[in-house]
C-alpha cells in the first residue's frame, strides 16, 4: 500500500474504496442469496418448502405469498446494487458507504446460511442466524433512520436503499424468527398424527402476532411508514390464510390486516390537518398584522416564538 501514489489514509480515497468494495460484494451476496435459497427450494429434497410445511405451527404463514415476498426483496436489492454502480451525489454515497456498509452484505450470507441449516433441520442454528439475521438489519435501518434520513430531494435513496432495507428487516422479524423459534421449542405439531392438534399452543402464538403487529401499528403511527403497513399487512395475509389456524391468531391477524392501512391512513390525514392549521394561523396573524400597519399604528414587533412554536 505504501508504493501506490495516492494516499489511500485520506477520508475521500478510503469513501472511495469503501464504495468499490460495495460495488462487488452487495451483487456477489445477493447471488450467493438468491443461488442458495434456489438450490435448497427446487434442488434438495426435502427442501425449504417441505420442511416447513412438516412443521406446522400456530403462526405458519402461506408459503405462496412468502414466496412472493421474499422474491420481492431480491428485486429491490437489485434495484439497490444498480444504484451502488449508477450513484452520483455525495450524499447518496455516504448514505450507500456509511449508512447501509456491509450490513446488506453480510444478512445476504446468513439467510444463505439459513436455506441451509433448514434445509438440514438444524432448528436451533436456524434460529440462531435469524437473530443474527435480524440485529443486523435493525442496525442498518436505525442508523439510515438516524444519519441519513429519507427526504424528499433524493427519491432513488428512499425508493431505493430506504425500502429494499426496511422490506428485507420485516420478513425475519415479524415471521421467521418467531416460526423458526416456535419449531425450535417444539411449539408445532405434527398434522400425520392428529390434524386437529393446530390448536395447541394457540395462546403463544397469539402473543407473538399481537406484540410484533402492535409495534409495527407504533411504527406506521409515529413515522407514517408506508413500506411498513405494505409488508406487514402482507404478512398478516399470509398467516391468517394459510388455514387451520387457532382463533386467537386467526382473528388478530385479520384485526391488524385492517389497523395498519386505516392507521397509515388516518396517520397521514392527521399531518396534513395540523400542518394546514398551523399555515392558517400563521396567515391569520400575518394578516392581522398588516391591518394594524394600514390604521397608521406602524409595525409592530413580531412574536417570533409564538409563530413558530
Amino acid at each position: 500500500m505504501d508504493s501506490l501514489p495516492i494516499d489511500v489514509n485520506h477520508p475521500a480515497v478510503k469513501e472511495y474504496l469503501s464504495l468499490v468494495r460495495l460495488q462487488v460484494l452487495t451483487p456477489l451476496s445477493l447471488l450467493i442469496n438468491i443461488a442458495t435459497v434456489a438450490v435448497c427450494t427446487i434442488v434438495v429434497n426435502p427442501g425449504i418448502g417441505k420442511v416447513t410445511k412438516a412443521h406446522p405451527t400456530s403462526i405458519s404463514p402461506r408459503p405462496s405469498l412468502i414466496a412472493i415476498y421474499v422474491i420481492a426483496i431480491y428485486a429491490s436489492q437489485i434495484g439497490y446494487c444498480l444504484l451502488l454502480v449508477l450513484a452520483r451525489k455525495p450524499e447518496t454515497k455516504k448514505t450507500l458507504v456509511k449508512g447501509v456498509g456491509l450490513s446488506l452484505v453480510y444478512a445476504n450470507w446468513v439467510m444463505a446460511g439459513w436455506a441451509i441449516a433448514w434445509t438440514l433441520q438444524g432448528f436451533l442454528a436456524s434460529t440462531i442466524l435469524l437473530g443474527i439475521l435480524v440485529v443486523l438489519l435493525v442496525y442498518s435501518n436505525i442508523a439510515l433512520l438516524t444519519y441519513h434520513a429519507p427526504t424528499s430531494s433524493r427519491p432513488f435513496d428512499t425508493a431505493l436503499i430506504h425500502v429494499p432495507l426496511r422490506f428485507f428487516l420485516i420478513l425475519p422479524l415479524s415471521i421467521m424468527f418467531p416460526y423458526s423459534l416456535f419449531v425450535t421449542l417444539n411449539l408445532s405439531w405434527n398434522p400425520a398424527h392428529d390434524p386437529t392438534n393446530y390448536n395447541e399452543h394457540a395462546w403463544p402464538g397469539f402473543g407473538v402476532v399481537m406484540g410484533i403487529n402492535f409495534l409495527g401499528l407504533l411504527v406506521i403511527i409515529i413515522r407514517r411508514d408506508i413500506v411498513w403497513a405494505v409488508a406487514a399487512t402482507w404478512i398478516c395475509v399470509s398467516v391468517f390464510t394459510a388455514r387451520p389456524k387457532p382463533a386467537p391468531v386467526y382473528i388478530t391477524e385479520i384485526l391488524f390486516t385492517v389497523l395498519h392501512p386505516l392507521a397509515l391512513i388516518a396517520s397521514i390525514l392527521w399531518a396534513w390537518l395540523r400542518e394546514r392549521n398551523r399555515e392558517g394561523r400563521i396567515a391569520l396573524r400575518g394578516e392581522e398584522g398588516e391591518g394594524n400597519e394600514a390604521e397608521g399604528h406602524g409595525p409592530r414587533e413580531v412574536d417570533v416564538d409564538g409563530v413558530w412554536g
